[in-house]
This record gives structure tokens, sequence and C-alpha cells, in this order.
């Protein structure tokens, strides 16, 4: 059964930074290229940035270009992205989740395994 755990949110002034975790089970970790999503209150789900199996591939959206960074640990089945100058319009619940390449930008759909998410919040 697949499980993905996410952590590591929480509330930060702008311009801060935080470290998001994404524990995952149930799949071949190493085998699968994965991604970060956020949602907003009132806004569709949206992709934040992807890596390859191996992380040596990474892909970013480009409102988080430069101040984000998805890495991965397969020894660990684990893959972050940490977060630094965080802005007001960073706050969303992030996800992360399994995608079929790391230039894919859609989120899986609804019908797909989603985690609970972890809250970002940056005040101004």
């Amino acid at each position: 059964q697949v499980q993905l755990v996410e952590s590591g949110g929480g509330l930060v002034q702008a311009g801060g930074s935080l470290r998001l975790s994404c524990a995952v089970s149930g799949r071949i970790f190493s085998s699968y290229v994965m991604g970060w999503f956020r949602q907003a209150p009132g806004k569709e789900r949206e992709f934040v940035a992807t890596i390859s199996w191996n992380g040596g591939s990474t892909y970013y959206a480009e409102a988080v270009k430069g101040r984000f960074t998805i890495s991965r640990d397969n020894s660990k089945n684990t893959v972050y992205l940490r977060m630094n100058s965080l802005k007001p319009e960073d706050t969303a619940v992030y996800y992360c989740n399994f995608v079929r390449s790391v230039v894919t930008t859609t989120p899986p759909g609804s019908n797909a395994y989603w985690g609970q998410g972890t809250q970002v919040t940056v005040s101004s």
C-alpha cells in the first residue's frame, strides 16, 4: 500500500526558510520521478518542482526557481523541498507525489493517492 507522508511545514515570516520532507513507502522509491505540488485556498493544485529517480535532473516552476531546491535520499525513501526567501504567496498546503517524468507539471489526478500534505504559512 502506497503511503506519502509530508512534514516540515509551519508558520514563518517572509524571507524565512523551511525544509519539507516526504517519506514514501509501498513502492520502490528509487525507481520513480518525484514531484512537489501545492494548493492555496480557493486555488487549483499547482506544480512546484520535480526530481529524477537518481537526483540528477530537476525542474522548477518559474515562481520558485532560485528560491526552492528539491532533493532526495533514496536510502531513506524521502524527497525534500528546501524553501528559502519565502513569500506570502508561497502560503499553501504542500504535497509530494509520483510523476511521469521530470518535465511533468500536471499534478496527478484526484483519483491518485495523495498524502495529507503539510501546511506552509508565510506572514508578511
